[in-house]
Order: structure tokens, then sequence, then C-alpha cells
């Protein structure tokens, strides 16, 4: 079954012309149609569309032209830019917009020959850790059905563990990349902020908000990054940094590299016992691979939490103003513009986006910027500063990348704190506007339910944050095994 490749192979088989784009993109479709009834990983795909890009990747390829993902199928988040098609971001209030141009990852994707299909499922402006506040019904975790697959890019890990396609583009705002892959065992990076260009993607947290990818390995990673990376000047916050070439350093190995442990994380109550289990004999294997590993603190982690849904709210109050019922979107009628504006937003945004728009409107109101947002941004500016201090000593850190395993759907959402928890490993990143990174790292044993290992690096330290990963993976097998799908 072709779509069970990784983009490595895919690309391989490809260029050697044993197969096809049409071949790889079918197979990933009857997959879909196979599966989709029980994991709703997919809005929509447009079917014809796709195989018309899958034919000219192989009229492509049948001209002499290479490329590592040069007619390889790569989903992408709802909330990311394809003109022509739907931009819902999970939400009513765009449930028929479509875009009007292509964000600038789409771009590069079509460039490299990708054959960019399907639109997946995630929680609505992508506020959420479990997919449960998608519109259109939540995505499911392909390890079991009845648990959630992470949010908020859960339909993006869905779609990657459950072979539907071989890579896909998610965004991450608190770790809205690393948890999901996390929770499905498959690869997800959240590059360092600034690296990838965030022009058509559709905002949430403007300061926190990073595009990155989920692969079936890391080197799959790597190759994702390096097509998806470079400045852009559309995007004011894109950094004129030069792309490396990040599969080129996946070889060297990690003998002498330094890797911190965070008393913080590994101390954090909540942390399932079978997490750390797995955490600690990763620690081990990246030991025994020759690395060194070293305690050390990261003393401003207790704060994150309210540092982040302080200035994530405040920022998301501020773009979803946009939606307005007037300009475009969802509009409900009513006898004044205050009506119109309270009809369109009451009946277009669901439950958690309504609780976020208000939170972050209290926050920037008169009388409380001082005392609660203009001070998050001083304890933002001090865990940042926990982390650039630390690499001062170290290559890397090694977390869990979330406290439990995959929790059942429902479970959770009558409690939203209980849910904002399910992020407090990965959300320290993009306050630091770092780089993270989730790898398999083992399983619960009953449910069998897959467990992430993050690994955060230093402001784009890229190249090690891969090398590393990718080492750990070399040694181990967790990043082969297969949700019982059949």
């Amino acid at each position: 079954m072709l779509n069970l490749l990784n983009l490595s192979e895919a690309a391989s088989r490809l260029q050697r012309r044993e197969i096809s784009a049409r071949d790889i993109l079918q197979a990933c479709l009857d997959q879909m149609r196979k599966v989709e009834p029980r994991l709703h990983a997919f809005l929509s795909c447009d079917e014809p569309e796709a195989l018309a890009q899958a034919d000219a990747a192989d009229a492509r390829l049948a001209a002499g032209e290479r490329g590592p993902l040069l007619g390889v199928p790569v989903a992408l988040k709802d909330v990311i830019a394809v003109k022509g098609q739907r931009l819902s971001c999970g939400s009513k209030i765009l449930e028929h917009f479509v875009a009007p141009y292509d964000a600038t990852v789409t771009e590069k994707l079509r460039a490299a020959g990708a054959v960019v299909f399907g639109r997946v499922n995630m929680d609505e402006f992508a506020m959420g850790s479990s997919t449960e506040n998608s519109a259109f019904g939540p995505s499911r975790n392909p390890w079991d059905p009845e648990r959630i697959p992470g949010g908020s890019s859960g339909g993006s890990a869905v779609a990657v563990a459950a072979d539907e396609c071989l890579a896909a583009l998610g965004s991450d705002t608190g770790g809205s990349i690393r948890q999901p892959a996390a929770l499905c065992g498959c690869v997800g990076l959240k590059p360092t902020y600034g690296r990838v260009s965030r022009y058509g993607l559709v905002a949430y947290a403007s300061s926190l908000d990073q595009i990155g990818p989920f692969t079936k390995t890391v080197r799959d990673a790597a190759t994702m990054l390096g097509v998806i990376s470079g400045h852009d000047p559309r995007d004011s916050t894109s950094v004129p940094q030069p792309v490396p070439d990040y599969t080129a350093a996946l070889t060297h190995g990690i003998r002498g590299l330094k890797l911190g442990l965070p008393r913080e994380y590994l101390a954090a109550g909540g942390l399932d016992p079978q997490i750390k289990t797995a955490v600690d004999t990763a620690v081990a294997k990246l030991r025994e691979l020759g690395a060194e590993l070293v305690e050390i603190s990261l003393p401003h982690t207790d704060y994150a939490l309210a540092t982040y849904y302080i200035i994530a709210t405040a920022e998301a109050s501020a773009n979803l103003a946009r939606f307005d019922g007037i300009r475009y979107g969802l509009r409900v009628d009513g006898k004044d513009p205050v009506e119109l504006y309270q009809n369109t937003r009451g009946r277009g945004f669901g439950d958690e986006v309504k609780r976020r728009i208000i939170l972050g409107t209290y926050v920037l109101s008169s009388g409380y910027y001082d005392a609660y947002y203009l001070r998050a941004q001083r304890v933002r500016t001090l865990i940042r500063q926990d982390f650039l201090k630390a690499f001062e000593t170290v290559d890397a850190i090694v977390t869990p990348t979330t406290p439990t395993a995959a929790f059942k759907v429902g479970e959770k959402m009558a409690d939203p704190l209980q849910m904002y928890l399910s992020d407090i490993f990965t959300l320290s990143c993009n306050l630091a506007g770092i780089c993270g990174i989730s790898i398999p790292c083992g399983f619960t044993q009953s449910p069998k339910l897959p467990i992430g290992l993050q690994l955060l690096g230093k402001p784009f330290g890229e190249e090690s944050l891969l090398r590393i990963a990718h080492a750990y993976e070399q040694a181990t097998e967790w990043h082969q095994a297969k949700p019982p799908l059949d």
C-alpha cells in the first residue's frame, strides 16, 4: 500500500519511476474512504483537482525534474489558505468562505511539486487541545477512536498517523502541533518564531502562531521544514535567516552534546507515571548514544500557563474582531449594526472561542491592562530569559510532550482548566519563541496509546534539534508502529 510510505521512500521511488504520483494519491484517497467514517480527519477534499495536480507532477517527473516533495500528497490544516478552496478555520462563521489567495507555505509546497490536497479538521480558530471544538465535529484518535487526537491540529495528526497522506501542515500557538503528534504517535515540529512565513495563516495569537509539519519520520520533518522555511517580505515577523540543509546534519550523531532535563517539568504534578517511565527510558537511550544529560532549572515555568492564556486571548480578541458579518463570512442581519454584530458573532462562534474573546477583551480593558496584559508580557520576557540562560550550557532540552496520553472524547469538555493543562509542557516554547519537536517514545500499557518525547532547541536551532531527534528515532522502533485500523 503506497500510502504507507514515508516522504523519503516515496520520493525515491517516484524519481526512479517505479510508481506514479497518481498511484500514491489514489492510495491515500482509498485509505480516506476506508477510515474517515471513524476518524473524521478531513473536512473536505477536491479529488479531481488533486488528481490533476498528481498528473502534473508525473509530467514533471517524466521530464526529468527531481525534488524531495515532487508528487507527494500533503494535507493542510483548515487555517492555511489555499486559493479557491474553503478556509473555514473549523468555524461556522467562515463555513462558506473561500480563500482568495495561497498562503506562502502553500506556494512553496506547490513550487516543490507537492500534491496539496484536502482540508483537515481543527479546533475552531485553533483554540483547543482536543479538536472537540471544531464546529464540524471532533476528529478521533486512530489508536482508539473513542479518544481525542489532541489539538488544535488534530486532523493533521490523524491524517498522517492513519496514512491518509504522507505529511501535513498544522499551526502551533501553544503546542497545537507537538501535542497531537504525541497523542497520535507521529512526528510534529514547531519551528522557531519567524522561521516560517505566517502569510496566509488565519491568526489566533499573532506573536505565538507558527506553521510546522507533521510527518512519519524525523527525516521527513527536516525535508518539509527545508521547503517551507525562508524569509517572506509579506510577513513582517518573518526573519531573514538563511535556510540550512536540514537533512545534511541528521547523520552526525549526538556524541558530546549536552541535553538539559528541567526539574520543573519532570517533577510536575499530574504527570502520568507511565509517561514519566517512557521519558526516563528515552533519556537513558540518549545517554547511551553519547549525549550528556544534566539537570537544569526553568524557574518561571509555574507562571507559563497563566501568562499564555492572558497573552493568547488578548491577541485573539483583537484578531477575531474582523469577523463581524460586514466584510466576509457569516452574516446574520439585525435591526441595526450592533444587533447585526451580536447576531453574527453569537451564532457564528462556538463556546470556547467566545470564552477566549471575552477573557482577552477583559485583560485589555481599561483598568486591567497593566494588571494583567502588561504584567504577562513582563513574565513572558522572564520565561524567554530562562530558556536563553539554559541554552548557554546545554544544546537542547528534553521533556515529556504531554502530561497524559489521549483522554476520552467528552472527558474534559466541561472543565476548561483541565483541558488547558493538556498543553502545560508545550506552551512555554511558544512564549519563548524557540523551536520544539515531539517524537514517539513509547506506549501506555492498557489501553495501548502513544507517548511523545519533546525536544526544545535554541532560537533557529532546528538543525541540532532534528539531529538529536533523528539519532533517537534511528535507535528505537516506536515510529514504525501503526494504529490498528483494519
